[in-house]
């Protein structure tokens, strides 16, 4: 995954705190749609800078996208799978399949709760720096 970004320092060790503004689904385009009041986040990120990017200049980063792409099918897959599974389960073996795949959907979202709780305290996106970036043209 890229993203266009600004560097706003250098570090001593290789990396650059970059900012990345964030913006809703809509760009901000809200004199178009009558106003939204789609608000923005600003993210200060840490990437590594292997191309010595200066403070000021406008950069691509990448992040892995394996992580994220693993981390979604958990968090999607896990309920839905779950549901199915014990919807077949509870019908074939009890007549309650509605009741045993709802019970197994919650089971799925906890595990999904969990799984992204444990993700988050132990894993960090690696940001690196690819290469410069230009500001596309606006409409």
């Amino acid at each position: 995954m890229e993203q266009l970004v600004r560097v706003q320092k250098q570090n001593s060790d290789g990396t650059a705190q970059v900012i990345h503004v964030r913006q809703s689904a809509c760009s901000g385009d809200c004199h178009k749609c009558s106003g939204c009041g789609a608000a923005t986040q600003t993210l200060i990120l840490t990437a590594r800078n292997p191309i010595n990017a200066k403070p000021g200049e406008l950069v691509v980063i990448r992040s892995e996208s394996g992580p994220v792409l693993a981390a979604a099918a958990v968090l999607y897959m896990m309920p839905l799978m779950l549901f199915f599974l014990g919807y077949a389960l509870g019908a074939v073996l009890w007549q309650r399949g509605a009741l045993t795949g709802g019970i197994a959907f919650a089971a799925g979202i906890a595990i999904a709760a969990a799984y992204d709780r444990l993700v988050a305290k132990k894993q960090k996106t690696i940001y690196t720096i690819t290469g410069y970036g230009q500001m596309m043209p606006e409409d």
